[in-house]
């Protein structure tokens, strides 16, 4: 029988939250979000953080996944790499005790470039398992990272990470646009318009085609920022569909940055279906869990 049997602490630890879930007989019967992502925590403090989930939920195994088997996490859970299914996962753990387990992350090089992942690789198996999408597919992940990802027979085969988020949100903080990009961003006129314009993957000029056209009055500032994260979004998408041999991507976000990939998808003649990305986790660190 699995160390972790029918009760269990699972905890998705990222870079700036955390989520902790209690699973009782493969449910999730109590639950936890809070801003005790690694970064909060002080290096040398993870035991205590640990001792402190188990005085709040009970004195239960553990199993953890995401940043905090990173190397700014509590210990380095090595990468397994792709390609890579729960087998593999489970093999790889890295216990801190007898009683908690990291969750490794997944690596590529399948393509002759350089990629890792931690913390999404339970979500995408945990959503074949749990027959929210076909073993046979393609993923996206999207956030500050966003994550393409091919599975393959049920296994993550190969994936890319592109850094549309991030770019986004320095754009919208620092250097010459970030005094227009203000405003909402939602996927209407503005935000389709840069989609199209990013399916041209010149991002460097047309970047400085937001300034261009705030100074020849071509384009309100109120529609800048779903205009530029159309922009970075939409030449995202067109960099993957473009050698994916998919018609149909599932998107495993919050319905609201789901919604803007689904659109861009949509837009470019494919299929896009938004999937439960907590049940996806919940489904995987169950089926880690119990091999």
């Amino acid at each position: 029988m699995s160390v972790f049997g029918t009760r269990f602490l699972a905890v998705d630890w990222g870079t700036t939250n955390r989520r902790v879930f209690l699973i009782e007989d493969g449910q999730v019967t109590r639950t936890e979000r809070d801003d005790r992502g690694v970064t909060s925590v002080t290096p040398g403090d993870f035991d205590r953080e640990a001792i402190g989930i188990r005085e709040r939920f009970g004195d239960l195994p553990m199993l953890l996944a995401g940043m905090i088997g990173s190397n700014i996490g509590w210990q380095v859970a090595p990468y397994v790499a792709a390609p890579a299914g729960v087998p593999e996962l489970a093999a790889g753990l890295l216990w801190v005790d007898r009683r908690t387990a990291i969750v490794p992350g997944i690596s590529t090089l399948i393509a002759g470039r350089p990629d890792v992942m931690r913390g999404e690789e339970v979500q995408l198996l945990g959503a074949v398992a749990a027959g929210l999408v076909p073993h046979d597919a393609l993923l996206a992940q999207p956030g500050t990272h966003c994550k393409w990802v091919y599975m393959a027979g049920g296994r993550v085969a190969d994936f890319t990470t592109a850094m549309t988020g991030e770019l986004f949100a320095l754009l919208k903080k620092h250097g010459l646009l970030a005094a227009q990009l203000t405003g909402d961003v939602a996927p209407g006129d503005a935000f389709l318009q840069g989609v199209e314009e990013g399916r041209r993957r010149d991002l460097a000029a047309s970047l400085f085609g937001i300034r261009a056209a705030k100074m020849l009055g071509t384009r309100d500032d109120r529609d800048a920022a779903a205009f530029a994260s159309g922009l970075l979004i939409g030449a995202d998408v067109a960099a993957r569909l473009e050698t994916s041999g998919h018609d149909t991507v599932h998107i495993l976000a919050d319905p609201m940055l789901g919604g803007l990939y689904a659109a861009a998808i949509e837009a470019q003649g494919r299929t896009a279906h938004l999937v439960d990305s907590h049940a996806a986790f919940v489904a995987g660190i169950n089926e880690i869990a119990k091999q």
